[in-house]
């Protein structure tokens, strides 16, 4: 376990806000009981962290940060048709889907790209081109502070919905997930029915599509090296059939998604794209050139002067359109 106190989160998020935390820890497996010491000896605020991908600093943390690292893959299970992999909470996601891919194990694939360690995968029930995580997820191993135990919850006791989950909820900061289990496919199963993909022929290899995934998200998001984002700021809103058809008459080019067959699934970026947000960019913050979705420091910002931003886009949204926008991101 490695302890560091009072040090900067500037290298420890993608948005480079530059506070501070009164420790960060590391920790692998072997160290979890004696986390669990610690953070009962010193009774402080606790913030589990992967890659600081989808947060939003807009204070120095008064607490403990801590990061999993243990990263492991374990192939549980194999048949003919299927595998079952146990893979470290601390794996770097993108490292794991391209280990599927050069193995043709498929389910994952549509997923290429996004930021963040497999742990924090559940969490948001991550999703992209037509697929989320949840749809490959057979268990959670989480080990749960106060029970100081592993605790195995299945893909159902997850409560997996829309970018959410029982992480999110339930037992947000009450544990860490050490391992998570994907069920995968060994026999091919492309999803192409999102946008570009639908170009690709029937039969792309899933080297072909992951390939052609990192290609669009590239074009289209912000390298975090060059300007601070968390990739999309804002769910896509859920609307009623009803709501959706009153919108639809009001404007009749806005793009939309069934979704669960019961509602409609609204483009975020569409919203943002046609309410004028020029007039709040500043020398520090703006939209991304590349995605309206994507909020960018451009300068050193400091966090709350992009939050103060996003709720200048949520209110033109709401104006405008009479939709309330939801963050993505994890403010704190």
């Amino acid at each position: 376990m490695k302890i560091s106190e009072k040090i900067s989160l500037k290298s420890k998020n993608t948005f480079k806000i530059d506070v501070r935390t009164s420790k960060f820890v590391e920790i692998t497996k072997s160290d979890l009981l004696n986390f669990c010491d610690l953070i009962n000896e010193n009774r402080e605020k606790i913030l589990v962290i992967g890659e600081g991908s989808n947060i939003l600093f807009t204070q120095d943390f008064d607490g403990i940060i801590v990061k999993y690292l243990s990263d492991e893959i374990e192939i549980l299970t194999e048949n003919q048709n299927e595998i079952v992999a146990e893979v470290g909470g601390g794996k770097i996601w993108d490292d794991f889907v391209s280990w599927c891919a050069e193995r043709n194990y498929w389910g994952i694939e549509n997923l290429s790209l996004i930021p963040g360690s497999v742990g924090a995968s559940p969490v948001q029930n991550i999703g992209a081109y037509g697929v989320e995580v949840s749809n490959s997820i057979e268990k959670v191993n989480y080990f749960n502070f106060e029970k100081r135990e592993i605790i195995e919850i299945s893909n159902k006791e997850c409560n997996f919905s829309y970018r959410n989950s029982i992480f999110k909820n339930d037992l947000k900061q009450k544990g860490i997930i050490v391992s998570v289990q994907f069920k995968l496919s060994k026999v091919a199963k492309p999803i192409l029915e999102y946008g570009e993909l639908k170009n690709m022929g029937k039969n792309p290899s899933i080297i072909e599509i992951r390939d052609k995934i990192i290609q669009i998200r590239k074009s289209k998001l912000p390298d975090p090296k060059e300007f601070g984002n968390a990739g999309s700021f804002f769910k896509n809103p859920i609307i009623s059939k009803k709501q959706f058809e009153l919108l639809k008459s009001q404007f009749p080019q806005i793009p939309s998604f069934i979704f669960n067959g019961q509602n409609v699934k609204i483009s975020a970026a569409w919203l943002i794209s046609n309410v004028e947000t020029k007039q709040f960019e500043t020398e520090n913050v703006a939209l991304s050139e590349k995605h309206s979705l994507v909020i960018i420091n451009k300068n050193n910002a400091k966090g709350k002067e992009i939050l103060t931003f996003a709720k200048q886009i949520q209110k033109l949204v709401d104006d405008k359109f009479k939709i309330k926008l939801e963050t993505e991101v994890n403010i704190l």
